[in-house]
C-alpha cells in the first residue's frame, strides 16, 4: 500500500494514508515523497471526504473507516484495481508469481532493466537496496511487478495478480499457502490459471520444468509461449549450473549461449529466481549477456539473508522465510556456504497458515540443517509446537514462549564462528536487534 501511494503522488495525485501503527522505514519513504500519514483507523481522517480511496486486503467490514466510507458512500477500489487503471494501462507488465522468491525475483527483474538504462517502473513488496525504495512509476513501457496470489479486498475476493494482465509473466513455484483464504491447491491453482488466461497470445510464460503444479495450471490451457527453466539442458529452453557449491558463482545458458554470474547471494533458489529474470528481461529486450552482467552488480532485497552484524566472530542473519519450503532452502543454502561451521536459527511461526498449523507436519525436517533451533511459540499459535518436533532430537530443538528467553539462550550458547539466522515474516517482536546488543555485552 505504501509503494501504490508513492505511485499515486508520482502521477499527481495528493495523497494521504492510515494505518494502524506508522513506523521506518515506510514511513520515512513516505513523508519524503509528500504523504501525509495518519495513525489509527478514525473516520475523522476522512474528513473532509477524498475523491477516492484506496482500500488494503488487510481492511474487512467492522472497520471503523471502512464502515464510514460505505454509510457515507464514498468512492473506493482496491489496490490492484486502481494501479491497473492508472498505472498499468498501455505499459508491458512483467509480473512475478509463486509461493516464494518473488519479491527477490521481482528486485532482480526490475535491477536488470534499470541497468540497461530501461528505467521501468516497478512494485515490489519488499525494499530492494540496488533503488533503496519499494516501487516508482518509471518510464514506458515496462513496469515490473510482483503478483500476489493473496485475495485482493474484502469487496473482491479475486487474487491480485488477475487484475495486472502482464505481457511477460514468471510463474516460479506453486504450493499450498494461505490457508486462511484457500481450501486447498486446487484453488489456489485456479488463480494460477486466471492469471494465465490475461497472458496474450504474443506474451511469454516463463516456469521450471520440474514444478508439477505449474505445468498442471498450464494444462488447464495456455495460449502463450512458453519458456521452461531447470538444471537440465537438455529439458529446457534455460539451464543454470553452479560453479561454486553455494552458487555464489554459477553459469546461465541458453541453447549454445553461456554466461556467468558472479554476485554477493548465495542458494540454489537465489540462482533459479536469477535464471527466471534472465529469461523474462530476454522477452523485453536485455541480452542474456548483459543481464548476466548487470547480476553481477545486484545488491539483494531487504530482509532476505541479510547480514546484519558479526559481533566476536558470530555473523548474524535476518531473513523473511515464512514457509517450510523457504525455511529450508534458506538454510541449505547457508550450510552451502559456511560449511561444517555450526548453524543456529531461530524462527518465528507468524504467517497465518503457519499459525493455523497447515504445515506442522514438515516444520521440523525443514530446520534440519541447522545445528541448534530455536522456535518462539506466540499466543495466537492454533497448535502446540511440541507436536511438529516430538519425534526429533530434542537437544537440537528447543521451544520457547519467550523472546528473552531466545536470546539468553542463544548468548549463552554462541561460539566464534557460529552462523546466527533469525526467520520471521514480521517484526519478531525486536528480536535482531536485542539479540545482537546482548552478544557484544557478553
Amino acid at each position: 500500500m505504501g509503494g501504490l501511494a508513492i505511485i499515486a503522488r508520482e502521477l499527481g495525485y495528493e495523497v494521504s494514508g492510515t494505518d494502524a501503527n506508522v513506523y521506518p522505514p515506510m514511513s520515512n519513504q513516505l513523508e519524503a515523497s509528500g504523504i501525509t500519514l495518519f495513525e489509527g483507523y478514525k473516520a475523522e481522517h476522512l474528513d473532509p471526504a477524498p475523491d477516492l480511496v484506496i482500500i488494503g486486503n488487510a481492511m474487512s467490514r467492522g472497520n471503523p473507516m471502512v464502515e464510514y466510507i460505505l454509510d457515507r458512500g464514498i468512492p473506493y477500489t482496491s489496490g490492484p484495481q486502481w494501479l491497473a487503471d492508472h498505472a498499468l494501462q498501455d505499459r508491458w507488465v512483467l509480473a512475478v508469481a509463486g509461493t516464494h522468491g518473488k519479491t527477490t525475483t521481482t528486485s532482480m527483474l526490475a535491477w536488470i532493466l534499470e541497468d540497461a538504462n530501461l528505467n521501468p517502473g516497478f512494485l515490489i513488496g519488499g525494499v530492494a537496496e540496488n533503488f533503496g525504495i519499494s516501487a516508482r512509476l518509471g518510464e514506458h513501457p515496462f513496469f515490473v511487478i510482483e503478483a500476489d496470489e493473496y485475495d485482493t479486498a474484502f469487496f473482491d475476493k479475486r487474487s491480485k495478480f488477475v487484475h495486472y494482465r502482464p505481457r511477460t509473466a514468471i510463474l516460479n513455484n506453486l504450493e499450498f499457502d494461505h490457508a486462511d483464504i484457500f481450501d486447498d491447491l486446487d484453488a489456489i491453482k485456479r488463480q494460477f490459471h486466471h492469471l494465465v488466461r490475461t497472458v496474450p497470445q504474443t506474451g511469454q510464460i516463463i516456469y521450471p520444468s520440474v514444478e508439477t503444479n505449474i505445468k498442471d495450471v498450464l494444462e488447464q490451457g495456455c495460449w502463450s509461449e512458453t519458456q521452461t527453466i531447470g538444471d537440465d539442458a537438455e529439458k529446457n529452453d534455460w539451464s543454470l549450473k553452479a560453479i561454486k557449491s553455494d552458487y555464489g558463482h554459477f553459469s546461465v545458458t541458453l541453447n549454445d549461449e553461456t554466461h556467468e554470474v558472479r554476485w554477493a547471494l548465495i542458494g540454489e533458489y537465489n540462482a533459479k529466481n536469477a535464471l527466471a529474470a534472465v529469461a523474462a528481461a530476454r522477452h523485453a529486450g536485455v541480452t542474456p549477456k548483459v543481464a548476466c552482467e548487470s547480476l553481477n552488480r545486484f545488491k539483494s532485497v531487504k530482509r532476505r539473508m541479510e547480514l546484519l552484524d558479526t559481533i566476536n566472530d558470530v555473523t548474524v542473519y535476518d531473513d523473511f522465510a515464512h514457509h517450510p519450503t523457504a525455511i529450508e532452502k534458506t538454510l541449505e543454502a547457508l550450510r552451502r556456504h559456511v560449511g561444517e561451521a555450526r548453524i543456529i536459527s531461530i524462527l518465528e511461526p507468524r504467517s497465518n497458515t503457519m499459525k493455523m498449523g497447515v504445515h506442522k507436519t514438515s516444520l521440523a525436517y525443514s530446520l534440519s540443517n541447522a545445528d541448534l533451533s530455536y522456535i518462539f511459540q506466540p499466543d495466537d499459535l492454533d497448535w502446540n509446537l511440541n507436536d511438529s518436533f516430538e519425534t526429533f532430537d530434542k537437544d537440537k530443538h528447543q521451544i520457547f514462549s519467550s523472546i528473552g528467553d531466545i536470546i539468553q539462550t542463544v548468548v549463552a550458547v554462541a561460539e566464534p564462528d557460529d552462523h546466527i539466522l533469525i526467520m520471521s515474516n514480521g517484526s519478531f517482536g525486536g528480536i535482531h536487534k536485542q539479540l545482537i546488543h546482548a552478544l557484544k555485552s557478553k
